[in-house]
């Protein structure tokens, strides 16, 4: 376990490895499980204000979903909020490029300058799953099937899944924490 201010990161973030690999799993991480992808409190009331400047890069399904359900729906937790899904399965944020792969169309918008929203964290940190413990976060390395080509091709390319995952630890945590994190990275390694 690696502790940095009030961070508990798993020692697994250093030592396995991951890189995402969609042309074999054709993201398949917007399309599978039981719940959509996790919100905080502040991004589903920003996804509601945006929501007209991202429709438009969603498929006719989510945006049926959308309607239905709202921007955002009730999450695994009491309090928590996650993104609706498409009949109990894709997130209705969910579209697919020229190769049939999943993408977010949260990101597509901001991509094309629609919006200055990425996409939610949770996506972007994806594998790492954040859990508050009291007064810290845990930081956690999530182990699921649809991802066995992401830790392959990591294996291949020996890159851990803290490096792999550089810039939404940057974008949550800050550059200081990411050094940090790298600094205990090579300890750890040594």
């Amino acid at each position: 376990m690696i502790i940095i201010d009030d961070k508990l990161v798993s020692d697994e973030l250093v030592n396995e490895a991951f890189v995402c690999d969609l042309n074999a799993c054709k993201g398949a991480c917007c399309v599978e499980g039981d719940y959509g992808a996790p919100l905080e409190a502040e991004e589903a009331l920003l996804l509601r204000e945006i929501y007209p400047r991202i429709e438009g890069f969603l498929l006719p399904e989510g945006r049926a979903a959308i309607e239905a359900q709202g921007t955002h729906v009730p999450g695994e937790e009491a309090g928590d909020f996650a993104t609706p899904l498409i009949e109990g399965g894709p997130c209705a944020y969910m579209t697919r490029d020229e190769l049939g792969i999943a993408r977010c169309g949260i990101e597509q918008a901001w991509r094309a300058g629609a919006v200055d929203f990425q996409k939610p964290i949770s996506c972007h940190l994806y594998p790492i799953r954040v859990s508050r413990l009291l007064d810290y976060e845990a930081l956690n390395y999530h182990r699921w099937e649809v991802c066995s080509a992401a830790c392959s091709l990591g294996e291949k390319l020996k890159v851990p899944v803290y490096v792999f995952l550089k810039d939404p630890i940057v974008r949550r945590y800050g550059e200081a924490f990411y050094e940090a994190l790298d600094e205990a990275a090579k300890l750890l390694k040594d």
